[in-house]
């Protein structure tokens, strides 16, 4: 289900995060603060919007660091209770999709409450200090004519 994200908190102070991907390679948050910024990325294999968007966040992500803006993306949800969204398949959608971004896993949920993503895709823009500068969705129009369309993307 689509739902309304909250209104973005200008200059909120990004929560720290450490966290692994399907590798077991981590990443912290600051260390992927770029020269302009840091998008998070809140996605999970199975959601519809985010399959719509996927290859298009691939392109903008490619962008964003061509402009000094790094993006890192989180899994948040059970994986165990979502087997679409485990971390092998996870590796799968990544590969798919071509993502040049740290795809994450949020083993206990604790980075998406932490955030407040109500979510997928919920995004979080931040400065260079890791203040909040946008918060909400990407590319309404696409999801809006392309959600019900099929997509190249199969569940396992």
């Amino acid at each position: 289900m689509l739902l309304d994200t909250p209104i973005c908190d200008f200059g909120w102070k990004a929560p720290e995060f450490t966290l692994k991907d399907p590798d077991g390679n981590s990443f912290t948050m600051s260390d992927h603060l770029g020269e302009k910024g840091l998008l998070v990325a809140f996605i999970c294999n199975h959601c519809p919007y985010v399959q719509a968007i996927g290859e298009r966040l691939t392109a903008d992500a490619k962008e964003l660091k061509s402009q000094g803006i790094n993006v890192l993306a989180v899994m948040s949800n059970d994986y165990q209770y979502a087997q679409a969204d485990s971390p092998s398949n996870m590796k799968k959608f990544a590969n798919h999709f071509g993502f040049p971004f740290p795809y994450l896993v949020d083993e206990t949920q604790e980075v998406g409450r932490a955030y407040g993503a109500v979510c997928t895709p919920d995004f979080f823009g931040l400065n260079k200090n890791g203040e909040l500068q946008y918060r909400g969705r990407w590319m309404m129009q696409a999801w809006e004519t392309q959600a019900d369309e099929p997509k190249s993307w199969s569940m396992p």
